[in-house]
């Protein structure tokens, strides 16, 4: 049986400094961070002894491959909710804490803006007047450059990764078509002006392989990174780095519930006899992007064509037969499962028949009717400077200035979830004991990184705690050692460590 899903999301923003011309991106995120880390109770540091972004699943590296630097000299710092805040590559990254399930990856999401507009607010209280640093959940800061939000993702380690990239790739190319957040024209270098008015990716223009190791440049499809933060005899963790950074919860929900079901079928063979994949993959992703009237068909490699739509109809099916077969365990549980399948196809028969309609849902069918409706009242152009500036404005965090924040959107949490889940972690998984010894030993704790816990109890050695399963050190397993432990010395030694 495939595994449990235990998934999070990682969300690079971009960022400006008003009132500063050419200001540094790296020192400004680092303000921005410092800013709020500086009003919390205590600090604690990343610790960086097991980051290894350059060994790669396929077990060799390719040649010219270049793997992402690790930054250990930039602001890094580790949250009570379990998430990681930190500089990535000049821009403030929030990395969301494990959580068991896809809704729960979408609360810990949203907990991430949070937690950067109340780093704006501690910013501007440092900063003289007429200077501001502003966030935004984008990709693209529409000059060439784009920035991740990346998925991740427990596997098996006995699955090939080899059958994980030939299975799960004519999804990733085809998932855009509800996960897109939406984008005024395009950035790819070869791309004539002005023939993309609008597409449904910000990152699609941005990616040039099928599969690789790089995160930056040569951006693949399917990422090799072999970084599991786990186990490494038992754990895989799949790298997810072609998604757009969405500010609906639902769209959020259905890029993370959905990949989450299609990899658990990858997982228990489900899809060994399916017939999915599609010529060109890369072109095939800007191709899907690039029509948003979703009609033109894609070439298989078996033969013959099938629409973007058809193709995700294939997947939805399976895992809507999956459910009868081998139940909803992998991904949340039962209820969870049939909610995502059930939205999926909801989801699909919209875009089919009317898609307008899932303005209160999806990202860039919201963005597109704001502009459509804006270009009829002012009767300009696509390539009006207006309609880019409301492009960015939808991804605008700040709830004054966010044209997302007018809109009519569906929700799956509240402001009163959200705001709790920026201090508290989730229960199911490790996140929830590192957490809560965050939160109740901060000044014994040196560092903290995702599968362990650096004890200093003021004299030599430090202590590790060791979390290589994500699925344990849940509140279930810890809340009544936490509770009990009076000091971080009493809970080492409970734990024998």
């Amino acid at each position: 049986m495939a595994i449990p899903k235990v998934c999070g999301v990682e969300t690079e923003y971009g960022i400006s400094m008003v009132g500063v011309p050419d200001a540094n991106p790296i020192n400004t995120s680092s303000m921005l961070i410092n800013a709020f880390v500086n009003e919390l109770s205590g600090k604690v540091g990343w610790d960086f002894i097991d980051e290894a972004p350059g060994r790669d699943a396929r077990g060799f590296a390719v040649d010219g491959s270049l793997p992402p630097e690790v930054e250990t000299n930039l602001v890094n710092t580790v949250l009570t909710n379990g998430a990681r805040y930190y500089v990535d590559h000049a821009h403030p990254e929030y990395s969301s804490p494990e959580c068991l399930t896809p809704s729960e990856a979408v609360l810990y999401d949203k907990a991430g803006e949070v937690v950067l507009r109340r780093s704006m607010a501690a910013a501007r209280r440092l900063l003289p007047a007429g200077q501001e640093i502003v966030v935004y959940k984008n990709n693209s800061d529409r000059k060439g450059n784009s920035y991740g939000c990346h998925e991740n993702y427990l596997m098996d380690r006995q699955v090939p990764f080899q059958k994980i990239v030939k299975q799960v790739t004519p999804f990733f190319v085809t998932r855009q078509l509800f996960a897109g957040s939406g984008k005024i024209g395009s950035e790819f270098p070869n791309q004539k002006v002005g023939e993309v008015h609008y597409q449904l990716s910000q990152r699609a223009d941005f990616f040039e392989e099928e599969v690789g190791l790089e995160t930056t440049l040569k951006r693949p499809i399917v990422n090799t990174r072999d970084e599991p933060h786990a186990d490494a005899t038992r754990f895989r963790r799949l790298h997810v780095i072609l998604g757009d950074a969405n500010m609906s919860q639902y769209s959020t929900f259905l890029k993370v519930g959905t990949t989450a079901m299609v990899l658990a079928m990858i997982e228990d063979g489900f899809l060994d006899d399916a017939d999915l994949a599609v010529v060109s993959p890369v072109e095939a992703l800007r191709r899907v992007s690039w029509d948003v009237s979703m009609s033109l068909p894609l070439t298989r490699v078996s033969g013959g064509t099938i629409t973007p739509l058809d193709l995700q109809w294939e997947f939805a099916s399976r895992a809507k037969k999956y459910l009868v077969s081998r139940g909803g365990d992998a991904v949340g549980g039962q209820e969870e499962a049939e909610s995502i399948v059930s939205n999926w196809e909801s989801t699909l028969e919209a875009l089919e028949t009317d898609p307008m309609s899932l303005a209160d849902r999806l990202d860039w069918v919201a963005k597109l009717q704001l502009l459509i409706g804006y270009r009829d009242r002012h009767q300009i152009a696509w390539d009006d400077p207006r309609l880019a500036a409301i492009d960015l404005q939808y991804h605008d965090i700040r709830p004054e200035r966010s044209v997302f924040e007018r809109l009519a959107i569906r929700t799956i949490f509240n402001d009163e979830q959200v705001q709790e889940a920026v201090t508290e972690p989730p229960h199911g998984t490790r996140a929830y004991f590192r957490g809560k010894c965050l939160e109740k030993f901060p000044q014994n704790i040196a560092a903290a990184n995702w599968d362990s816990l650096i004890f200093d109890l003021g004299r030599d050695p430090l202590r590790r705690v060791p979390m290589m399963d994500p699925l344990r050190g849940t509140a279930q397993h810890v809340d009544k050692l936490l509770s009990s432990s009076k000091s971080a010395q009493e809970l080492l030694d409970a734990l024998g460590t």
